[in-house]
This record gives structure tokens, C-alpha cells and sequence, in this order.
């Protein structure tokens, strides 16, 4: 090809020459050919190229600082691509690449020097115009690389004699108005002999050399600037100087003479290669690319506007410590480099591999509530433990505990969260016999897993074994639950843990929106252990505690006395309820037991905006209070609005605001109802990007009254009833889910009767019913509405 276009540049301009050479390059696009002995002679001449750029330094620090730069968008990917790609690429990927993009669709003619304009574009319509458009069509680019939010540092080592420092600041593209500024403000940084970089490194010789460029490519570019620094004792200097200068062009003082040196030098070159055929015709091509030849002389004029004001408002935008890409180039003579590894053969690792048996599969049992009901026993423990035990045959012998405590009551648990929860944090981190490291070796040797949820009213303990494993593992989490040992050097650690985990929360959307909707629609005092901590009191609580308090706290309340245990699995039932009996039996709370009393407040709605700055999204979080149990007889018809309002992917909710007007990520909402008192609630959410969330709420409560004024179809009752029901008929296989669910009947006093009922008085149920409970307890004029995240971003408005 070079051969070829050396011989061109060599012919007469005449007529027939041109129409020679097009006809030429006509042919080469419809038939090129890769044979084996082309790609054989190409691979060798692209590696040798590929080689030479490995041992430039310069290009090498670019190509990572470009590929650091972008993580999204294809101007991170070098266009060679890797050593490996050169050597392994098929011949047919090189032909289905040409096939794609070499097509006149995609190509852009230039004809540059003296010839006859007619005669010229007849001879293109028959050389190049003879060319079928391609049935295929190619898909237009989009990818935006995302704002850079911090900087980001690149490393090369290898070898080399001379240090570089390279930074690179997002910008804009080729056709933007502000393209020639980001050129002017480079130039007044790397000049001879006027640049401010110049005079303060090179002319100092702390550095040998300093160049920029803004790369002028279609979509959003860098501005890279790069020293050359000879002795390694300027490096950390000439980096420190480096980016003061470059960013604080944009508040520092800059000389108009600056900008119009650059201007002259950019109108004159423009000038030259216009006047050169060769020159003029590839600039022309160059614009082109950014979408339109016409650019070329859209950027003339805009280079004769440029000011000192825009070159600094420039700078102040783009080049920032959080646009910046920084790379440094550090000689090696002696590199230690891990070893390239190839993709294993998977084929031969497998090979005569059994994947052996497990000893014990376990019995076929149907999880069905009429057959767990039927398998469970229940039985009072000596102390007060109500204990639900469901043995069975399982896979591998797998057994799960769940125990759940309770303690306290409003008066004596004030000012009790906090302290409650960071004991129940604390229980794995050390006994009076065991420290820390004891207690996570001795886990590992039970093969068990032991976790505690902490609460002010109660702590609850899941444990996760084997057969064999049951009882030590049972004593192992007794000694954790009674004998904590409160060493303060764990309770800093937890402490530190806590707080990073709340501190991660302050700025969390979801966590904010729903924090906040449950301080506005309740009305329990600070203190009282109902009460909604926000995170920010969270953190305070967290500081304040101390080894006292929660020693203070086990001693006065942690006790066995009232509780429920459920057992799910293989295990003998006779020996593990006289091991808890054992262990938990004579262990009592010192303080009265009094359950937490709910209650709805039926406060007048708030609508509320929480401004979270730097997070491109916003929560939405909606709801009131009503009353109602789940023992009321409408309760099943408001279960299942709930599902039919934002229950799944086929709710109303996301078919509007996820399907229909594409508005939200994720979409839902909910109905419940206590098991003890009069109390439920109706809410839900969703999760949009800013600029979506006020047409969000609108859309929401729109299908809120739509669920209150339209009928409930016959399609939309029977999608629920069977999501409804299979996702309780799923849960069951589960013994996760199981354990759980045994231990919350126990406590509400309940079997898995209960829910079997439930389940039939949901089947039964008609639209009638659905709406009738709807119109009935849903109030949108009582909903709190909150919506936590960053404002829209509001487009600038277009320049007169």
C-alpha cells in the first residue's frame, strides 16, 4: 500500500493518471484478498511495528494513561490491540472486519491538486459509484465515558534511562466550539521559549523536555501534556510543579500574548497545508471523522475567537485533580515481571476426574405446609423456650438452628439500641475462655456456621451444621451467648466497623429516603426503643458506648427465659432438647419481659426532598400507616393489592413506570399487617434517575387512584394469586426459610395452619374483594412521599 501510493505521488497529474489511480483503489476495496502469505507477511510487519512501540517509553505511558482514562468507551483500547491479538487473530475475523466497515458507506473520498472537476467525479461515479451499497447497516456509536470521579495513577517500569511524568485531562470533541480553547490552554503551557511549564522546567533543567496535545477525535478527548526528566531527584519536583501549573491555569493570570501567539501559528499552518495538495486533502479527512469536512473550516474560525477568558474557563473546568489521569514512567534495568499465563486447557484438567459421591442424599421430601406440619413437633423447654423441631433426612446431614430471644420492655430498654447492638456484635469476638481467633478456629473445626442479629428487644442466633457437628456447635454459641468476654480492644475494632458501615449510609439514597420517611410518619419518642434512629444518631450512639454499658446490658437483660427455638434437618430431637435444656434452661433475664406494643399514628402527610449531592440516582419512598391485623378478614384480599400494585414484574407499578414509560430501574410496593396489634401500612418505591423522579411520582400516584377507580381484570387476579402462591410453594423448599418461619409461628402462637388458611382464602378470592379493601384502607391523601438523591442535572441554556 505505501508501495502503491509512492507511485501515484510519482505520476503526472493528468486526467487519465486519476482515473487510473481511482480506478485502482475501486478494485482494492471490492476484492482485497487475505490469503495465508498475506497475513503471514502483514503479522510479521505488524508485530515488528507492535515491537517498536513496546520499546517507546512515551507511547507505552500514553497507551496506559488512555486506557486508565477510559473504562467505558473504546478510546481506552489500544487500536493494535495486545501482542496476543496480533499473533492469534484468524484470517476469517480479518475478513469479516473488512466485509463490515471497508464499504462505500463508510468512506470517505478526497481528491486534492489540479484536475478537471467534472471529469473527476464522473470517473469516481464509475470506479467508486459502481460499488453496491451493503445490505447491512452499521450501528451507530454511543457510548459516553462517564464523568471521572477521582484521580487515577499509572505506574510503567521497565527498561529505560529517562524518567517520565505524564497527566491527561478529559475534555471535549473535535467539533465542540471549545475544542481550539483546550488547544490554546496546552499551548500556553508547553510553548518554546513563553510556556509557563517551559520556563519553570525546562529553563531551570529540572526537566529536558515538556510537549502537549489535545487529540482531536470525535467524542470527548484528552488533554495530555508529558516531561522528560533525566535525574531521578527532580522527578517528585517536576510532578509537583506540573500539576500546579497545569491546574491553575484556570485561576492564575495568563497573557493574552499567550493565546494570540497560538493563534498565529495555528492560522498560519492551516494556511500551508491548504496550499499543499497532499497536506490539504488529508486534513480534510481528518475533519471528516469528526462528521462533516465542513468542521475543518467551522474550527478556522473559531480559532480567530479564541480568548484568555475562555483559555482559563477552560482550565477551570476540565483540568482538576478529579478530571486527572496521572502516569508516571519509572527506568528499570532489571524488571521483575510476573510470568504470562495461558488460558488452562479445561479438557485435560477434567480428565478422569469422578466428581465422587455424597454420603448421604437425604430423603424425598415433599415441602409442603401439610407435610411440614405434619413432621413437626413442639414442645415447651424447661426456662421457657418454645421449640419447634422438624427432623428429616437431608443431604449431607445438614441441620439449621434458629433461636430467638426476647427481653426488656419500653421503659427499661430506653436508650437500650444502640448498646443492644453493638453487644450482639461483640459476642463472636471473644469468651472468658476463648478469644477471638479460638472462636473462628473452633467454628471451622465444627464445620459450622454461627450468627448473631442483634436487637434492643431481643438477639436471635442462626446456626448452620451438620448432624455429627449439632451439639458442639450448640455449646459453642451457648458460651459465645453467656460468657462474652467485652474486651475493649474488640469493641475499638467493632466500633470502627460500625461506624465506617453507618458513615457509608449517610449519603446512601435508599437508606436516606426510607430513614427519613419512617421519622416523618411515626411519632415515638427519642429513646423509646421503637424509635427510628436516623444514621447520623446512629454514628453519635455508636461513640458513646462503652465496655460498661455492655456488660451492663448482658447482665441485666440477656437471658433464655423467653424465646422460641426451631430445628430443621437431621438431628435426634430427644438429645438436642435436653442439650438446650441444659444449656439455656436455668439462665434467666433479669428484667421483665413486656412485648413492644406497634401502633398506627395516622399523622397528615409530608412531602419531602432530600438533596444527596454526586449520586446519579434518587430514591422514592412512599407510604402511610392504618389499622389492621393479619388476623382480620380482609386481610388476605390486602395482601395480595399489594402484589397486584407492585408485587413482581407483572404489577401494575412496573408495567407502567419500568415497561411502559421507562422511568424507573426497579419499582415496588407493599401491604402488611401485625400479627398482634392493629397495625399495617402501605408503601413502596422506586429507584430513578434524578431527572425521572418528579414524572415517577406522579406516575405512581397515578396508579395508586388507578388501583382505586378501575377494575381488577380476571387476568391480573389470577398473575397474582399464582405469583402469590408460588412464591410461598418456592420459600418451602428452602429450610433457610423454613426455620424462620416455624420460629415466628411459635412466637405468634400459630402453626403452619395458619398459612394453609391463608393460602385458601386467597384462591377464593375475587376482584369484588380486591377492591372493595383497596377503596377501603388505601388513602392517598395520607401518603409521605420522599425522594432522596442528587437534583436534576438542568441543561445550560443555548448561547444567543
Amino acid at each position: 500500500w505505501n508501495d502503491r501510493t509512492n507511485y501515484f505521488e510519482t505520476l503526472p497529474a493528468t486526467p487519465e493518471n486519476l482515473a487510473f489511480a481511482l480506478d485502482v483503489e475501486a478494485d482494492r476495496m471490492v476484492n482485497a484478498s487475505i490469503s495465508a502469505d498475506d497475513l503471514k507477511t502483514e503479522f510479521s510487519v505488524v508485530r515488528n511495528e507492535f515491537e517498536m512501540g513496546e520499546n517507546d517509553p512515551s507511547a507505552v505511558l500514553s497507551e496506559r494513561i488512555w486506557s486508565t482514562a477510559y473504562l467505558w468507551h473504546n478510546y481506552g483500547k489500544s487500536t493494535i490491540g495486545s501482542r496476543a491479538d496480533i499473533e492469534k487473530v484468524p484470517a476469517p475475523a480479518l475478513r469479516a472486519f473488512y466485509q463490515k466497515y471497508y464499504q462505500p458507506d463508510n468512506a470517505v473520498l478526497v481528491v486534492s491538486g489540479k484536475f478537471d472537476d467534472a471529469a473527476a467525479l464522473a470517473t469516481i461515479e464509475t470506479t467508486f459509484g459502481a460499488i453496491p451499497r451493503p445490505t447491512r447497516t452499521l450501528p451507530p456509536t454511543y457510548t459516553l465515558e462517564p464523568v471521572q470521579d477521582g484521580e487515577r495513577i499509572v505506574t510503567l517500569r521497565r527498561n529505560g534511562d529517562i524518567h517520565l511524568v505524564s497527566v491527561a485531562y478529559h475534555t471535549v470533541g473535535g467539533a465542540s466550539p471549545d475544542f481550539p480553547v483546550g488547544q490554546a490552554a496546552i499551548d500556553a503551557l508547553v510553548r518554546k521559549p513563553s510556556g509557563t511549564l517551559y520556563k519553570k522546567l525546562v529553563e531551570t533543567k529540572l526537566a529536558a523536555s515538556v510537549n502537549g496535545v489535545h487529540y482531536m477525535f470525535r467524542d470527548p478527548t484528552l488533554a495530555e501534556l508529558e516531561v522528560e526528566v533525566r535525574d531521578p531527584k527532580n522527578v517528585a519536583k517536576v510532578e509537583q510543579i506540573l500539576l500546579a501549573e497545569v491546574e491553575g491555569l484556570g485561576t492564575g493570570k495568563l497573557d493574552d500574548k499567550a493565546v494570540e501567539r497560538w493563534r498565529a501559528q495555528v492560522l498560519k499552518d492551516l494556511e500551508l497545508q491548504f496550499a499543499n495538495s497532499r497536506q490539504s486533502a488529508v486534513r480534510l479527512s481528518e475533519f471528516a471523522a469528526l462528521g462533516d469536512w465542513r468542521t475543518a473550516f467551522a474550527y478556522r474560525d473559531r480559532v480567530g475567537k479564541v480568548t484568555a477568558a475562555d483559555v482559563q474557563r477552560f482550565a477551570k473546568a476540565f483540568f482538576k485533580s478529579s478530571n486527572r489521569t496521572l502516569g508516571r514512567f519509572i527506568p528499570s534495568k532489571s524488571t521483575d515481571r510476573a510470568p504470562i499465563t495461558e488460558t488452562p486447557d479445561v479438557v485435560a484438567l477434567v480428565k478422569g476426574i469422578d466428581g465422587g459421591q455424597v454420603a448421604e442424599q437425604g430423603e424425598a421430601f415433599a415441602a409442603t405446609l401439610e407435610n411440614i406440619e405434619a413432621r413437626t413437633a413442639r414442645k415447651d423447654l424447661k426456662g421457657g423456650i418454645k421449640a419447634t423441631l422438624l427432623p428429616k433426612k437431608t443431604r449431607g446431614g445438614r441441620v439449621l438452628m434458629a433461636l430467638q430471644l426476647h427481653w426488656g420492655d419500653d421503659k427499661s430498654l430506653k436508650d437500650k439500641q444502640t448498646i443492644a447492638m453493638v453487644a450482639s456484635e461483640m459476642l463472636k469476638r471473644g469468651t472468658t475462655k476463648r478469644s477471638y481467633q479460638d472462636l473462628q478456629d473452633e467454628e471451622n473445626i465444627l464445620r459450622s456456621r454461627i450468627r448473631f442479629l442483634g436487637g434492643v428487644a431481643g438477639w436471635a442466633v442462626r446456626i448452620e451444621t451438620v448432624r455429627d457437628k449439632l451439639p458442639g456447635a450448640i455449646d459453642l454459641a451457648a458460651e459465645m451467648l453467656k460468657t462474652p468476654s467485652f474486651d475493649a480492644r474488640q469493641l475499638d475494632l467493632v466500633k470502627q466497623e460500625l461506624l465506617a458501615r453507618f458513615e457509608g449510609q449517610l449519603q446512601d439514597p435508599g437508606q436516606v429516603a426510607y430513614q427519613t420517611l419512617a421519622q416523618l410518619s411515626t411519632q415515638w419518642p427519642k429513646g423509646d426503643p421503637r424509635y427510628p434512629m436516623t444514621t447520623a444518631e446512629q454514628i453519635a450512639a455508636v461513640k458513646r458506648v462503652t465496655v460498661a454499658d455492655l456488660k451492663a446490658f448482658h447482665r441485666d437483660f440477656v437471658g433464655a427465659n423467653h424465646g422460641e427455638i426451631s430445628v430443621v434437618g437431621d438431628f435426634e430431637p430427644a438429645a438436642i432438647t435436653g442439650q438446650l435444656e441444659k444449656q439455656l434452661g436455668a439462665w434467666a433475664s433479669k428484667k421483665p419481659y413486656v412485648r413492644l406494643v406497634d401502633k398506627p399514628f395516622g399523622l397528615a402527610p409530608i412531602t419531602k426532598s432530600v438533596e444527596i449531592k454526586d449520586k446519579e440516582m434518587t430514591q422514592i419512598a412512599f407510604g402511610h400507616d392504618l389499622a389492621m391485623k393479619d388476623s382480620d378478614a380482609d386481610y388476605p384480599a390486602w395482601a395480595l393489592a399489594g402484589h397486584i400494585l407492585g408485587g413482581d414484574t407483572s404489577s401494575r407499578l412496573w408495567m407502567r413506570l419500568r415497561e411502559k414509560d421507562g422511568l424507573s430501574y426497579g419499582v415496588w410496593a407493599w401491604t402488611n399487617a401485625d400479627a398482634f396489634d392493629s397495625s399495617g401500612s402501605f408503601g413502596g418505591g422506586a429507584i430513578v434517575a434524578p431527572q425521572n423522579a418528579a414524572k415517577a411520582k406522579a406516575a405512581i400516584l397515578e396508579e395508586v387512584n388507578r388501583l382505586l377507580t378501575s377494575r381488577v381484570t380476571d387476568d391480573e387476579l389470577r398473575r397474582a394469586k399464582d405469583g402469590w402462591t408460588k412464591s410461598i410453594d418456592t420459600q418451602l423448599s428452602n429450610d433457610g426459610f423454613v426455620v424462620t418461619m416455624l420460629n415466628e409461628q411459635a412466637y405468634r402462637g400459630r402453626t403452619s395452619e395458619y398459612l394453609r388458611l391463608l393460602r385458601a382464602k386467597i384462591a377464593a378470592l375475587t376482584a369484588t374483594d380486591i377492591e372493595r379493601v383497596t377503596k377501603q384502607y388505601i388513602q392517598p391523601a395520607k401518603l409521605f412521599m420522599v425522594d432522596a438523591g442528587s437534583k436534576p442535572v438542568t441543561a445550560p441554556a443555548p448561547k444567543k
